[in-house]
């Protein structure tokens, strides 16, 4: 029992002289002044948007600042809190190391669409965080022009972009996304001339099914100019408008003489109802010819209508 007790209290005391040295050491370390400032920049794609050269300017004169002064007065959250508000990172976080240095971490945004719409243009992240397009920040992503709501996030099109990202074909094929409506989505093709109606976001398989059919057999056919929209928002439908809207003229004969015209070749016959007509029989009807006058009754006292009587 005795022995337990001893090693309790020894522990104890072992902790306590440990928490003591900790506290006397980040006491005398944070009165020691900052030696360095250092950052890491947490990317491991092969483009970056943001390099560590670029957070440097942002951060401006703080490094100039903090080296030299006392590491205790230092206000790293005010640091994290200048970071955390640059739209371009997207988590950080600052610390003071055993050495006296104040090491920085930082994981940047990483865009995945540019949008265009009528305020400008701006980066989206996977989770629709916007970030400001800057000529000093570029990234090679999928353009998407369009007015988008709360109700309709530009975030809601990242389904579509995967999809073509996913196909080789189709991503060398689409050049930017138009969107005009939450159901008319429009793809723009490398070929120049006409635009891809898609609709909304669905049926990605059939839709690009239908579309290959187009470009792998219709427009080779028909011509590559054919046609300025091809719609495949319906449902098993190829839908497709002319660019040349204008209808055919229709050619015919005006010089023709109606005097020449035969009426009497329109005929009916028997079985066949008045006013219908067979090639090649006169009509027989008592109907009056189109155009023609009727019949007038002879006139009383008209000689020339008098019977002649013999005489006995």
């Amino acid at each position: 029992m005795k022995k337990r007790l001893l090693y309790i209290l020894l522990t104890v005391v072992a902790l306590g002289v440990m928490t003591a040295v900790t506290l006397l050491t980040q006491g005398m370390a944070s009165s020691r002044p900052c030696r360095d400032v250092t950052m890491t920049v947490l990317d491991s794609s092969s483009v970056k948007f943001v390099n560590e050269a670029e957070l440097w300017r942002e951060l401006g004169r703080w490094p100039a600042q903090m080296k030299g002064s006392r590491l205790d007065d230092i206000d790293i959250d005010s640091l994290e809190r200048f970071l955390r508000a640059i739209d371009k990172i997207e988590w950080t976080e600052v610390n003071i190391r055993p050495d006296s240095t104040i090491h920085i971490e930082v994981s940047p945004m990483r865009p995945v669409a540019r949008i265009f719409d009528s305020h400008g243009s701006y980066y989206i992240n996977r989770q629709g965080k916007k970030i400001s397009a800057q000529a000093r920040y570029f990234m090679d992503v999928p353009v998407i022009q369009g007015e988008f709501t709360d109700s309709f996030p530009a975030v809601s099109i990242l389904p579509l972009i995967d999809y073509i990202a996913s196909d080789s074909t189709w991503n060398k094929v689409v050049s930017m996304i138009k969107v005009d409506s939450p159901t008319n989505i429009m793809l723009v093709p490398v070929f120049r001339g006409h635009l891809v109606n898609f609709g909304d976001v669905s049926m990605f398989d059939d839709k690009f099914r239908r579309l290959r059919n187009v470009y792998s057999k219709i427009l080779p056919a028909m011509g590559w100019d054919y046609y300025d929209t091809i719609s495949v928002k319906w449902n098993g439908q190829i839908v497709a408008t002319r660019r040349n809207k204008e209808l055919p003229k229709v050619k015919y004969d005006d010089g023709a003489d109606e005097a020449d015209v035969d009426l009497s070749t329109m005929l009916t016959a028997e079985g066949v109802a008045d006013g219908q007509a067979i090639p090649g029989k006169k009509m027989e009807t008592d109907r009056p010819m189109p155009g023609e006058k009727p019949a007038q009754a002879p006139a009383k006292g008209d000689s020339s209508t008098k019977k002649e009587i013999k005489k006995p």
